[in-house]
């Protein structure tokens, strides 16, 4: 007897998916994709928590939001245009493998970018997402009629002028590019917002959030390995334990604190409508970012607590509570000030509050704010079983 699978056809018309398909969940591609995402994460979480080490903060903070702005960006832009179009055919995948491709080549220009403001390598890898993305757009706009049609075509068109602006970005001179790279990125972020201006795209609200809680969880793991490779390393070097175990306890308290209150409650219906959509979309930069920046907080208090880092306990305290409050804050922002009333309405932004508060505890504030962030989960669970009505329907009424 046969075992052999049906075969898919090798190519398909490229026409909008239902946003009420049942059982819509992330394709292996999808996740192959993410994973080889994250390598570019990891470079600039990497030289994010080497400026910090050495007071550069000024500097380290501007490589990195602009380092994860393109990583991020192109991640997402496939995200929602996959949610819309996957057929999953051989030029589908082959352009995906070609996406992939070129964050590959971003993640290997993210030093140079960070090192010497070289951005040469790093824009070219993001020239290689980004124009692969184009003939995405000019296949849906092929396989479409109407309205979805001029969207695609307005996608394409979009995407394409601001890939040139990042070609001359290249020529400008590196005491500019302090105030022309964020021209580039409000072009980019503006591309959405004109394309979808009358035709909205079939993204898939379940699908959509699927795919953003697995890239949260990924980024999360990077965090976790990084945090891990860098204790191993100190250990090795100074078997200083006494002074690292408070470091790993509170690390992982964090990351354990930050994936529960994430997915504490489902978030698909929140996106009900293209505005609301977007800005839940576009806050996730700040999300995914912060979540990155706590591997790179927790090695700088690694090397700080190994006497390698060249700052003082409060700013090596900083690297780790600042991002962790930031993704506390902004998870409530995007989730839970939706679903919450009462008393749980309150708890993520004061948690916040109380682990920025942990900073000024110098060597001790990476555990302080583990403790904070555990027992903010804590509350959030007794709250709930002591029937206090803390999360309601984004329609009105409690559950």
């Amino acid at each position: 007897m046969s075992t052999d699978l049906p075969s898919q056809p090798a190519f398909r018309r490229m026409t909008a998916r239902s946003k009420h398909e049942s059982h819509r969940v992330a394709t292996p591609l999808e996740l192959f994709f993410d994973l080889c995402f994250v390598v570019a994460v990891a470079q600039a979480g990497k030289q994010l928590a080497h400026d910090l080490a050495e007071g550069h903060l000024g500097a380290g903070l501007y490589g990195y939001a602009f380092a994860f702005f393109a990583i991020w960006w192109a991640w997402m832009n496939f995200s929602w245009f996959a949610s819309a179009y996957d057929v999953d055919d051989v030029p589908y995948r082959v352009t995906t493998l070609v996406q992939i491709t070129g964050v590959l080549i971003l993640a290997a220009g993210v030093p140079r970018m960070f090192d010497s403001r070289d951005l040469t390598l790093s824009v070219v890898g993001y020239l290689v997402m980004r124009l692969a993305m184009v003939t995405q757009w000019l296949r849906a706009a092929a396989s479409e009629t109407g309205g979805a049609r001029t969207m695609a075509l307005r996608y394409a068109i979009g995407i394409t002028i601001c890939q040139l602006g990042w070609v001359l970005v290249l020529l400008v001179p590196d005491s500019a590019l302090t105030w022309v790279l964020p021209l580039g990125i409000v072009a980019e972020l503006s591309v959405p917002a004109l394309a979808e201006l009358r035709t909205q795209s079939n993204w898939h609200p379940h699908h959509i959030a699927e795919r953003y809680g697995l890239f949260t969880i990924i980024v999360l793991g990077e965090t976790v390995a990084a945090a891990t490779l860098a204790m191993q390393a100190a250990i090795d070097e100074h078997e200083a334990l006494d002074e690292l175990i408070p470091i790993a306890a509170g690390g992982i308290l964090i990351c354990f604190s930050a994936w529960w209150i994430y997915f504490a409650r489902p978030v698909h219906h929140i996106l009900t409508s293209n505005r609301r959509s977007f800005l839940w979309g576009y806050g996730h930069y700040v999300v995914l970012g912060s979540a990155a920046a706590i591997g790179a907080g927790l090695e700088v208090a690694i090397e700080y607590a190994t006497h390698k880092a060249h700052i003082t306990a409060v700013p090596a305290a900083a690297a780790v509570t600042v991002p962790t409050a930031l993704f506390l804050l902004t998870v409530w922002a995007l989730h839970s000030r939706h679903v919450k009333t009462g008393l749980g309405q309150a708890l993520l932004p004061a948690a916040s509050v109380a682990v920025l508060a942990c900073t000024f505890l110098g060597e001790h504030g990476t555990l302080a704010a583990g403790l904070v962030c555990a027992a903010t989960v804590a509350l959030g669970l007794a709250l709930e079983s002591h029937g206090h009505p803390v999360h309601q329907n984004p329609t009105g009424g409690t559950a």
